[in-house]
C-alpha cells in the first residue's frame, strides 16, 4: 500500500483540489457555438521536439477510488472535461502507470487513451496531443529491461504507438541508490527504441537532477522536463535552484500542485476544511496564509479573475508549465481562465512578498530528493 501511495506522490501531496466554479469568460450562446479558445492557438511552448500548451492538466484522480471515490459512472464527465480542454488548445496531459487504485491500477492511462481515440474534433488536433506519463520506481523494477517493459505496458493500456514524455516518477537515491542506475538506463533504452519522444524526471532535487542530466547527456539522450511541486506555497530555495538549473540546461519545469492542494483556491477556511488527510494539513497551514490569500483576492478582484486563475497564472509567468488536476467540466472551465493574460511585474512581486510574509509554507513532498 505504501508503494502505491508513493507512486501517486503520497496521499497528502497529490490530492487534487476542487476549484470554484465561476467562469471568467462570457458564456453567451454565440461564444459557445463558435468554441473560441481561451488563449490564442500560437501560444505554445517548446519542449525539445514537442510543442505543448503553456498549461497542461493532471489526471491523478481518474480511477482513484480510495481518495477520490472514482466510479465508472464518472467517465462521461471526465471525457467531457478532456474534450473541453482539447477544444480550448490544451494538448498536454500528465498521468502515471500507478494512477488508479486496486484493480483499477493504470485506469488513468486507459481513460486518456480512450478519450483520445474517441475525440470528435479535428484529426490533427488529436495527433498533436502529448501524453506525459510517469513510470513508478517500484522495488521489483531492478533492471533496464523491466523499466522498458513498464513503458510498453503503458503504451498497451493507452493503445498508442509512442508516448510524448516518459518520466521517472521518483528517485530511489535516498533508499536504493543501486536501483537508480538501472532506472536511468531504462529511460535511455525506451528513448533509443523510439517508445518515447522525450524523457523527463519527477521529484528530483538539484543534486540528483544534475547527475541524471549528465548521465543521460553522455549517452546522447536529452533530459527535456523536470516535474516539481511548485506554487506560491512552494517557492523555497530548492524549487528556485531547480528552476535555475533547468533554465540553464534547457529543461522545462512542469509544476505540479500549482494550487497548493487547494489552499490557493480561496475555497477553504480554518472553519471550512476539506475531508480526509487534506483537512489535517489545511488545519495546520491555512491560518498562516492570510497575507497571501489577501493579495490573491485583491488581484483577482481587480483583474476580474478568480483566485485559482491568479495562482496558476503566477506559475506560468515564472516560466513553468503548471498541471492542475481536473475531474469536472466546471473545474476545467475555471482553470482555462488562467490562460490568455499575464500578471504584471508589480503583481508578481506583490504575490511573492505576500508569500514570504505568510508564516506558513507547504510541506514538501517526502519523495523529493536533494
Amino acid at each position: 500500500m505504501a508503494l502505491c501511495l508513493s507512486a501517486s506522490k503520497s496521499i497528502v501531496f497529490n490530492i487534487i483540489c476542487s476549484n470554484s466554479t465561476s467562469d471568467p469568460f462570457p458564456s453567451s450562446s454565440v461564444f459557445k457555438s463558435l468554441k473560441i479558445p481561451r488563449f490564442w492557438p500560437w501560444q505554445k511552448v517548446k519542449m525539445g521536439p514537442l510543442t505543448v500548451s503553456p498549461m497542461g492538466f493532471g489526471t491523478w484522480a481518474w480511477g482513484n477510488q480510495l481518495l477520490w471515490g472514482y466510479q465508472d459512472s464518472m467517465d462521461s464527465e471526465l471525457q467531457q472535461t478532456f474534450n473541453l480542454a482539447v477544444e480550448n488548445g490544451i494538448n498536454l496531459f500528465d498521468t502515471a502507470d500507478s494512477y488508479g487504485t486496486g484493480k483499477l491500477n493504470g485506469q488513468s492511462e486507459k481513460l486518456l487513451g480512450k478519450f483520445i481515440r474517441e475525440f470528435p474534433g479535428d484529426k490533427q488536433v488529436k495527433n498533436d496531443i502529448v501524453i506525459a506519463t510517469k513510470f513508478a520506481a517500484y522495488p521489483w523494477r531492478l533492471t533496464p529491461g523491466q523499466f522498458v517493459n513498464a513503458c510498453k505496458s503503458s503504451l498497451e493500456r493507452m493503445e498508442i504507438e509512442q508516448i510524448g514524455i516518459g518520466q521517472l516518477h521518483w528517485s530511489t537515491a535516498n533508499y536504493a541508490p543501486l536501483q537508480e542506475r538501472a532506472l536511468w538506463d531504462g529511460l535511455v533504452a525506451m528513448y533509443e527504441k523510439g517508445l518515447v519522444r522525450a524523457v523527463g524526471v519527477s521529484n528530483y532535487g538539484p543534486k540528483q537532477l544534475l547527475k541524471i542530466y549528465k548521465y543521460l547527456d553522455d549517452r546522447g539522450v536529452p533530459l527535456r522536463s523536470a516535474q516539481v511541486q511548485f506554487s506560491l506555497l512552494s517557492m523555497g530555495s530548492d524549487q528556485m535552484e531547480i528552476k535555475n538549473i533547468c533554465d540553464s540546461l534547457g529543461i522545462r519545469v512542469i509544476a505540479y500542485s500549482p494550487l497548493g492542494l487547494g489552499m490557493l483556491t480561496g475555497k477553504y477556511t480554518p472553519s471550512n476544511l476539506p475531508p480526509g488527510p487534506r483537512g489535517l494539513l489545511f488545519r495546520q497551514i491555512l491560518p498562516g496564509l492570510e497575507p497571501l490569500l489577501t493579495s490573491l483576492r485583491e488581484i483577482a478582484q481587480r483583474r476580474r479573475k478568480t483566485i485559482p486563475q491568479v495562482a496558476i497564472n503566477w506559475c506560468i509567468c515564472k516560466g513553468t508549465i503548471p498541471i492542475p488536476g481536473i475531474k469536472s467540466v466546471k473545474q476545467t472551465e475555471e482553470n482555462l481562465g488562467a490562460l490568455g493574460w499575464q500578471l504584471s511585474s508589480d503583481e508578481l512581486l506583490q504575490l511573492e512578498y505576500a508569500a514570504l510574509d505568510s508564516p506558513q509554507k507547504m510541506i514538501q513532498n517526502v519523495f523529493q530528493t536533494k
